[in-house]
Parts: C-alpha cells; sequence; structure tokens
C-alpha cells in the first residue's frame, strides 16, 4: 500500500510517500520562514497563499525522487486539524482533489498524531505503549498511547505552549524568528544561574503546565536591565530561560514517569529538537533506567512524513467498509481546534 501525506497546517508545505513494505520513499518540505519573518510571526493568509503554490508541485517532486507514477497512490493522508483554518482548507483541498482523481480514499489527520507516530519513522523505534511529550509551538501535552489510536491526555499547558514562549522570547530578546533555534543558540553563550527566572507550576502535584508566566519574567528583566542590549546579558537572559523550561519540563516528566510506572518516553513537536531539552530529557530518562526515543531530526518539525506514517497506520486500522467509505465520500472538511485526547 502506498500513502501520500501532506502537511500545511502552519507555515510547512509537507509532502511525503510512505509503503507499508518499504517504509518512507521520499519526501519533500517548503518552509516559509523567511516570508513571515518580515512580520515576525505567521501570517495567515500569506501561508495559506505560499500553500497553494507548494502542496502539489512537491507531490510531483516526491513522486520523482520515489521513482513512482501518481496512478500508484492507493490512499491519500491530509492533515485536517488543529492548525490555521486556511492553511488546513489548502492542504485539504489539494489532498480530496488527488483523491477524488484517482478514486482512492482520503484520510484525515490529526496533526499532533502525526507528531506521536513521528518516532517510529526513526531507527530504533518505540514499541506500545509508551509515555509521550508533545511540545511545538501550539501545544504542551503529556499523552498515555496505550496503543495506536488509544490516547490518554494527562496533563498540557494551561496557556502558552513551549514554542510560543520562546517565539515571544525571541521578540524581546530581539531576535528573528522563529525565535526556537535563535534563543537555543543564544542560550549556549550565556552563564547558568546568571540570570533566575520562575518556573511556573514546576511544584504543582499534577502534569498540567504554564509558561505565560515566564514570558513575563522575561519581560521584566528586560525592563528593568540597566543595559537591555548587552550581548552578555541577552545571553544570560537566554540561558535562564531556556533552563527555566528545560527545569519545568523535566520535573514534569518525572512525575508523569512516576505516576504511569511507564518507562519508555517519546518526546516529539518541533521544540523537540532543542539541544539543551533533548539532553535534560534523556538525562532524565536514563537515570530512570528508561528509553528516550525523538524523531530524526529533520522530522521534529512539522513534515509529510508524519502525516503519511498517521495515515498508513490509520488505514491499516480500518475494516475495509470504512476504507470504502472514505473513497466513495464526496465531501470534506478541517478541523482549527481538534483534541487527539480520546482517540
Amino acid at each position: 500500500m502506498l500513502v501520500l501525506g501532506i502537511e500545511s497546517s502552519c507555515d510547512e508545505t509537507g509532502v511525503a510517500l510512505i509503503s507499508d513494505t518499504e517504509g518512507l520513499l521520499a519526501d519533500a518540505l517548503h518552509t516559509q520562514i523567511d516570508m513571515h519573518r518580515a512580520y515576525g510571526g505567521v501570517v495567515p493568509e500569506l501561508a495559506s497563499r505560499d500553500h497553494i503554490r507548494r502542496a502539489v508541485a512537491l507531490a510531483d517532486v516526491v513522486l520523482e525522487k520515489a521513482d513512482r507514477k501518481r496512478s500508484d497512490i492507493d490512499a491519500v493522508a491530509v492533515t485536517e486539524g488543529p492548525g490555521l483554518a486556511g492553511a488546513l482548507l489548502v492542504g485539504a483541498s489539494v489532498g480530496h482533489a488527488i483523491g477524488w482523481a484517482l478514486d482512492v480514499p482520503v484520510i484525515g489527520i490529526n496533526h499532533m498524531e502525526g507528531h506521536l507516530l513521528a518516532a517510529r519513522l526513526a531507527d530504533p523505534k518505540p514499541e506500545f505503549p509508551f509515555l509521550a511529550l508533545l511540545v511545538s509551538g501550539g501545544h504542551t501535552q503529556f499523552m498515555k498511547v496505550e496503543a495506536f489510536g488509544k490516547y490518554e491526555l494527562l496533563g498540557e499547558t494551561l496557556d502558552d505552549a513551549a514554542g510560543e514562549a520562546f517565539d515571544k522570547t525571541a521578540q524581546l530578546l530581539g531576535l528573528p524568528y522563529p525565535g526556537g533555534p535563535a534563543v537555543s543558540a543564544l542560550a549556549e553563550k550565556g552563564t547558568p544561574g546568571a540570570v533566575e527566572l520562575s518556573r511556573p507550576m514546576i511544584h504543582s502535584p499534577n502534569l498540567d503546565m504554564s509558561f505565560s508566566g515566564l514570558k513575563t519574567s522575561v519581560l521584566t528583566a528586560v525592563t528593568k536591565a540597566e543595559a537591555p542590549n548587552d550581548e552578555t546579558f541577552r545571553a544570560d537572559l537566554a540561558r535562564g530561560f531556556v533552563d527555566a523550561v528545560t527545569d519545568v519540563l523535566s520535573q514534569k516528566l518525572i512525575r508523569a514517569m512516576r505516576m504511569t510506572k511507564m518507562t519508555e518516553v517519546v518526546v516529539a513537536g518541533g521544540v523537540s529538537a532543542n539541544k539543551q531539552l533533548r539532553a535534560a530529557l534523556t538525562d532524565v530518562v536514563r537515570r530512570r533506567r528508561g528509553r528516550i526515543y525523538f524523531p530524526p531530526m529533520r522530522l521534529c518539525t512539522d513534515n509529510g512524513a508524519m502525516i503519511a506514517a498517521a495515515g498508513l497506520a490509520r488505514l491499516q486500522s480500518m475494516t475495509p467498509e470504512e476504507i470504502e467509505a472514505c473513497r466513495r465520500s464526496t465531501s470534506f472538511g478541517v478541523k482549527p481546534r481538534w483534541s487527539l485526547a480520546g482517540r
């Protein structure tokens, strides 16, 4: 079975082709970072228009790289949500048009489920069940994953996601969009402990989190600084911010492992590419004689491969009647707000 995956939830257009016997055959990605950088963040209308220009062209690139024809496609998987409504509609429209033209089923995929399963594209890959930390620009969640499609939300951020806090901190420090890589790079030049910032909810007995207070701590530090543009101060502040995020997520992960008694851990989402966070969480899990898995670095951010993989897994879990219903369907929609819990 050959599945074409299309991702267009935000500012990356990703397309990939995956086989149930050969694995990931090819993938292609176009990022809109340079376009949005001038505005300090994603402009939804511009994102949607750029997806229109890229999606079909990238599908052709992927087919050529995999040495396959359009007629070889057995199913199409598209990101149905969560994400920007306009951007999602572009990917869904292209995916369903391809599906209808080829008379193959089209499967709507939860974007976060794609991130959740991206680590299974690595070698070695995690086996079910496992504990997952999804940490991205829009989500920070702990999930108990019993099996494919069986997810339990254990805790999540009550306000800003970790990725949002990175982007807002980058703005306060005068760093370019996207904030995560820029803040992380500057933090490497800073001195640990030189700037201490709040760690909201780090001692709360549950697995919920909060990062808006940390963002406010950064703003307060910048406002009170005698020389806010001093390079040493900026580096120390960036280090203090990264250490605060890392400490919160590390302590919550320890609590999650104790609560669930699970030692297999998956960390996924765009922020999982952060160098300092990877090192800290790896240390937490190994100290508890567990195993930790991350997606391949290039598959941490939004991409078509994770959507294709999730689409293949969902198809394999469906009955022939359900697959036929997808093939025959003549309508579609998107879900800008779509919780993964309870899937």
